[in-house]
């Protein structure tokens, strides 16, 4: 019978279930040992990815695993067994940002223990949420990350998909406690419809800053870029005068961003500084430690972070240094409380409403959410990533991760030491954390530098094991080697030198 042009609740019923049977799921639920089974089939393939050992074939094979994984959507599945073979496939042609001449962009391939907490996390710990180890693994986490990086033990933390989201979550703070001091909930009545705002940050700021202000309703162009200085840091002097010109003008000041290793060059800015001239104009204070803030965890550099601990909120990538793998970040504020009024998402009946059991009377699981993550950022269901960096740290310790910052930098310096030595190398600023940024210059310059050094970074990409990435350095190319790979040797920072001086020569024969 059709109501309204509309199938009825029992002939969608009957023609949902027409053969009225209970068949089991088509897809395999890791019972009965077959998860073993399946990892023992992928763990030789991913043995030898993990060697490195072998050419990179993504691309040259790119028309055969294509043909391989690429088909049109199946009708009925292929089975487990398939998909294992041709999972195997995939891992050979697999992403090699873990292979140790790898020191592009600041990402990083996980460590075994990464790999593991990720396995186990999915399996044993597939909803962060709920009172399991996994969501208690999430609070020892969060807390332990603090402790490493040097922050207030009081600091309200979130876990969440990288720096991207940790700085939207962290200036969703700002822009609430901003407004607060004016009588205005924004979380819950929107920004003001008239008056101009304003986050300042220098022009290495992390792209992703921008792209919050538009995501947050203030826009990228709220964002007021301040000079740097001849170390690539925010010039705190032009920081002051822009505040106090717009704050004649009437404009609102949601938040200052200090960067604790930016992305071109690892520059810190004088964070103790910022925090001066930010209080005296009562704006927010952000540092974006995506990359270096764990940095702070060591003796030697811990004065390039002072007054972290007094900044409004942080954030910090462990998927950078800490090599968790990709997917993991943190954001903490220092004011609790605004986070939750930021970004709170209210209760719902089949949700909150299914809790019912009192604190003293909790038997199950499932009597309590066990932490109030939704309300904090903006994710509702999320991974348990807090096992990752549970794993990363309880594996190697607060001196590991010294030792690891240490060698990292050391190997910075240790390029930028090569490159001042050799006439035909120009450094172009001074590391201050594990990036080194230089540049081909043959004795006779004969052509555009930026163009030469472009076709050497291509044909290192193509030709040698070493991947850097590139960046611009007071308006010159440069080559940019970010050392944060555990993986990566002393001997591959000279074969990189030495490469590039090979290809530089060769370019300009």
């Amino acid at each position: 019978m059709r109501v309204g042009g509309q199938l009825d609740v029992a002939e969608r019923a009957e023609r949902l279930d027409d053969r009225r049977t209970a068949d089991p799921d088509a897809a395999d639920a890791a019972e009965s040992g077959r998860l073993s089974d399946a990892i023992a089939r992928l763990v030789p393939e991913l043995t030898r990815f993990t060697a490195y050992t072998t050419a990179d074939r993504a691309v040259a094979d790119r028309a055969q695993w294509r043909g391989v994984l690429d088909r049109p959507l199946p009708d009925d599945g292929a089975g487990l067994e398939t998909v294992l073979d041709e999972l195997a496939v995939a891992v050979e042609h697999g992403c090699r940002i873990g292979q140790p001449g790898f020191v592009g962009w600041i990402e990083n391939a996980p460590t075994t223990s990464g790999v593991l907490a990720s396995l186990a996390a999915t399996t044993a710990g597939a909803q962060r949420y709920l009172l399991h180890a996994f969501n208690g693994l999430e609070w020892i986490a969060l807390r332990w990350l603090a402790e490493l990086c040097g922050l207030p033990s009081t600091a309200q933390g979130v876990f969440c998909s990288g720096g991207s989201t940790a700085n939207l979550v962290a200036l969703g703070a700002a822009r609430q406690w901003t407004f607060e001091q004016r009588g205005i909930d924004v979380g819950r009545d929107g920004l003001p419809r008239t008056g101009t705002v304003r986050v300042y940050g220098s022009t290495e700021v992390h792209r992703t800053v921008h792209r919050a202000c538009a995501v947050l309703g203030m826009g990228r162009e709220s964002f007021r870029p301040v000079p740097i200085d001849r170390r690539q840091r925010i010039d705190v002097a032009a920081l002051d005068a822009a505040l106090t010109e717009d704050r004649r003008a009437g404009v609102v000041p949601v938040a200052v961003v200090a960067a604790a290793g930016t992305t071109n060059t690892g520059a810190v800015d004088p964070i103790a500084d910022v925090l001066e001239v930010a209080r005296r104009h009562r704006a927010w204070v952000h540092v974006d430690g995506a990359y270096g803030l764990v940095a702070a965890a060591h003796p030697a550099l811990r004065a390039l972070f002072e007054g972290v601990a007094e900044a409004d909120s942080v954030v910090v990538d462990p998927h950078k240094w800490l090599a968790t793998g990709v997917g993991v970040g943190a954001a903490y504020v220092r004011h609790p409380g605004v986070l939750m009024r930021a970004f709170v998402e209210g209760e719902a009946d089949y949700l909150e409403g299914s809790f019912s059991s009192t604190a003293d009377s909790l038997a199950s699981q499932f009597d309590a959410m066990g932490g109030p993550w939704a309300d904090l950022g903006v994710e509702l269901s999320a991974p348990s990533r807090g096992a990752l960096v549970w794993a990363v740290l309880r594996e190697i310790g607060v001196a590991g991760v010294r030792r690891r910052v240490a060698r990292h930098c050391a190997y910075a310096r240790h390029l930028a030491g090569l490159v001042a030595d050799h006439p035909r190398l120009e450094l172009l600023a001074e590391p201050q954390l594990s990036v080194c940024c230089f540049r081909y210059r043959p004795a006779t310059v004969g052509e555009d530098l930026d163009l030469l050094n472009a076709r050497i970074l291509e044909r290192l990409r193509r030709e040698t094991p070493h991947v850097p990435s590139s960046t611009v350095v007071d308006g010159r190319f440069a080559i940019r080697p970010c050392y944060v790979n555990p993986r990566t040797s002393p001997a591959d920072v000279d074969a990189l030198a030495d490469a590039v001086v090979r290809l530089g020569d060769e370019e300009t024969a």
